[in-house]
């Protein structure tokens, strides 16, 4: 781009600027270029890929996949002194997990995953999602895992209670824990359940282990943490048996 041509892009800008100032628009036109970005990246591959870059030249032992409930862990608390790594992305359903599946997961070479998903999909962000296509994802995700000599814990989907059972239907919790349970015991996989360790006489999540009905609170993840810790040793040592 030559001298006059650059000039004239600035004499153009410039005006459209002072003008969304002045009507107080540019908030607006920022919020529409975060939402074009957010398009581009819509798997959000990039908010691990500098740590990711880090972590592959290192020995992982277990990487936990999930959504907000895995992000919002505190794995300084919860295993401390463990190599283990947190790819939990808050608002994220299974089709956008298994797009970063590689890159999270794969490419870090860990002996093991853990992966935590579908509440996401239940409550229609990526549109009216069957329990088959859910359980679908989550079996290509394990089994992309199994290929590339990972171990795989399929965790269940946790109970949810209050108004957020509206979009998050426990009987569809529940069919899609059950298609996969079945899938674990099918293949020789170790199941984690959250779920019965959360859940209430009621069949909800109950009230002192979360902060809104859906995220997990200390005391709630003071109970998962020692469930994961056992499902890792447990696989690690079907492992070890096997080789």
């Amino acid at each position: 781009m030559n001298r006059l041509s650059l000039l004239t892009v600035c004499l153009l800008i410039i005006p459209i600027v002072y003008a969304l100032h002045f009507f107080d628009l540019l908030p607006s036109f920022q919020n529409c270029n975060l939402a074009f970005k957010h398009h581009k990246d819509w798997a959000n591959l990039l908010r691990y890929s500098h740590s990711n870059a880090q972590l592959s030249k290192l020995p992982n032992q277990v990487v936990f996949m999930g959504d907000s409930i895995t992000d919002e862990m505190d794995f300084k608390i919860y295993f401390p002194k463990k190599s283990y790594v947190n790819r939990g992305i808050g608002g994220q359903t299974t089709p956008q997990m298994l797009v970063r599946f590689r890159s999270d997961v794969i490419n870090l070479h860990p002996r093991a995953v853990i992966i935590l998903a579908g509440t996401n999909d239940l409550y229609n962000r990526s549109g009216d999602e069957p329990v088959d296509d859910i359980v679908g994802n989550i079996k290509s995700m394990a089994e992309l895992a199994r290929f590339h000599d990972i171990q795989v814990i399929l965790a269940s989907i946790l109970p949810v209670c209050g108004d957020v059972v509206e979009r998050r239907l426990p009987s569809k919790i529940l069919e899609i824990n059950k298609l996969l349970s079945d899938y674990a015991s099918e293949n020789g996989i170790v199941y984690l359940d959250y779920f019965e360790a959360l859940v209430g006489s009621d069949g909800l999540l109950k009230q002192e282990l979360t902060t809104d009905c859906l995220h997990i609170s200390q005391a709630g993840y003071m109970i998962m943490a020692p469930l994961a810790e056992a499902a890792i040793q447990k696989t690690l040592q079907q492992k070890s048996i096997e080789q």
